[in-house]
């Protein structure tokens, strides 16, 4: 059993069901339970995913950016993390790279993004999650001890 495996299975227990595969380029909304005092509220973020980052399944986020007026705003949100009650993906976009942080910088037409036609069923379906099972590892019965002779110090007699 490795460090990886071990890692793995502790973070398995952390991680949500029902996330959808999510790809950069995609229309997503994402619902996230705000706690003000003792009150809890859901706010709606609707927006492009622009970038995904994190190694381990846990680890992975998601960058979104939306346009409000004549601004750009962007929100980092971890996939698996609790506050996040549901993601949903709307549309998918054609894109041909792992982050697509140049749209920053495009207004207006050279913006715009080919949609790939596909039903929300399909978009939305959940990420299987991996399952880790761990190796069982062998434990060997402790055999009866041998009884080890020492040899006895050995003495010399010089003859003369």
């Amino acid at each position: 059993m490795t460090n990886v495996d071990i890692v793995r299975k502790a973070q398995s227990e952390f991680l949500a069901s029902g996330r959808p595969d999510i790809k950069t380029g995609m229309e997503v909304e994402v619902y996230q339970i705000i706690k003000e005092g003792n009150k809890e509220r859901i706010q709606r973020f609707k927006g492009i995913v622009i970038k995904i980052a994190g190694k381990s399944e846990l680890e992975k986020t998601i960058t979104v950016r939306r346009k409000v007026g004549a601004f750009g705003v962007e929100k980092i949100f971890a996939i698996h993390s609790p506050t996040i009650e549901k993601i949903e993906v709307l549309r998918q976009f054609k894109v041909r790279r792992k982050s697509i942080k140049f749209i920053r910088e495009l207004t207006g037409k050279a913006a715009r993004l080919k949609e790939i036609k596909m039903d929300k069923a399909t978009l939305n379906t959940a990420k299987a999650l991996p399952k880790v099972e761990l190796p069982e590892v062998k434990t060997e019965t402790p055999k009866a001890e041998a009884q080890v002779e020492t040899p006895a110090e050995e003495t010399k007699t010089e003859e003369k």
